[in-house]
């Protein structure tokens, strides 16, 4: 970035700043108004609720017809391949909706969730790209020592073309729905309670959870999860966008499930290029949680971690980020 592009990104983020009303002068005392008003607006606590509440109602709201639709495409042999996708959709656009309410609720724009970039395709370009030389580097090293074994080719011709296609979709919607939902509005709520850095670290740990029932996984690969949720809040704080984690995440799951047909996070998805399967103790192979449940996973996550600090922290404007997050009107 040159001096102009800073200049004008700087003079972009105080114009949206100063499109925001001053806030009020707000009294120490305690009131019951207080309790849920604080300077910026609803305080950070009940904010959280109130947009988990909505994703809840949403969820119950549509549960019957979404589960009838993806039954119905489970047993269309045409449309079964697309289930993932439909599915992955049918939960961002849930998270789209509650998030365009709480905007509305603060008055904010929808996309001012980490989505509000100049450089959007570059970057979610460079995330794909990132993505998948990351997780076939990772696949090189297991193959390489012996902890990974590859069947050979698995799918050929337009089948290939199709799986590719289709998995594409579904982990770019998937991306897009885990970004939105615990690095879009949650972390911009949670930032202003408790400071980003905690934020980020209690979504990731939560990020994490959501993966212990998965069968298959293992303590690194939930590491593994945590740790990814940390390097994906890193590039947030240094772009103040989303939109290279999109691309990272969608980039690896498709390289780690379709490309590569190893385990993510122990699942197996059907319809991938190569067929392959882990060979040796599981602390290095990763066994059935697959790459991320290898110990090399955690030398993986400190190079990316480290390309993205070299790539964006001299590059960018470094003012508090995470305070431009949380202005509210």
């Amino acid at each position: 970035m040159n001096g102009f592009d800073r200049q004008e990104e700087g003079t972009a983020d105080s114009q949206n700043i100063e499109r925001a009303p001053a806030p009020r002068a707000f009294s120490s005392e305690w009131t019951l108004r207080s309790s849920f008003i604080g300077p910026q607006g609803i305080r950070s606590g009940w904010s959280m609720l109130i947009f988990i509440v909505i994703l809840v109602v949403e969820v119950l709201a549509t549960r019957v017809p979404v589960n009838r639709l993806l039954h119905s495409m489970k047993h269309n042999p045409t449309l079964e391949a697309w289930s993932p996708a439909v599915a992955a959709g049918i939960l961002a656009l849930l998270v789209l909706v509650a998030t365009a309410i709480m905007a509305k609720i603060e008055g904010r724009p929808v996309l001012s969730y980490g989505f509000t970039d100049k450089r959007r395709l570059s970057r979610f370009v460079l995330g794909i790209a990132a993505g998948v030389a990351a997780l076939s580097a990772l696949v090189l090293a297991l193959k390489v020592s012996g902890w990974l074994i590859f069947d050979g080719r698995a799918l050929r011709g337009e089948s290939a073309w199709s799986y590719g296609l289709q998995w594409g979709i579904a982990f770019l919607l998937t991306a897009l729905f885990e970004e939105s939902l615990l690095r879009g509005y949650l972390q911009s709520t949670l930032t202003r309670g408790v400071g980003f850095w905690w934020a980020a670290v209690l979504l990731s740990l939560a990020f994490g959870a959501t993966h212990l029932p998965n069968h298959g996984e293992s303590p690194i690969g939930i590491f593994s999860v945590v740790g990814v949720g940390l390097l994906f809040c890193l590039s947030l704080w240094l772009t103040r966008s989303l939109y290279w984690a999109v691309g990272l995440h969608a980039g690896w799951d498709w390289s780690q499930s379709y490309l590569y047909g190893v385990p993510d996070s122990g699942q197996v998805a059907s319809g991938h290029l190569f067929a392959t399967h882990p060979s040796g103790a599981l602390l290095w192979s990763g066994g059935p949680t697959g790459p991320e449940g290898s110990i090399y996973m955690i030398p993986t996550m400190a190079v990316i971690a480290l390309g993205v600090w070299i790539t964006w922290s001299q590059r960018e404007p470094c003012k508090e980020p995470a305070a431009k997050m949380a202005t509210h009107p």
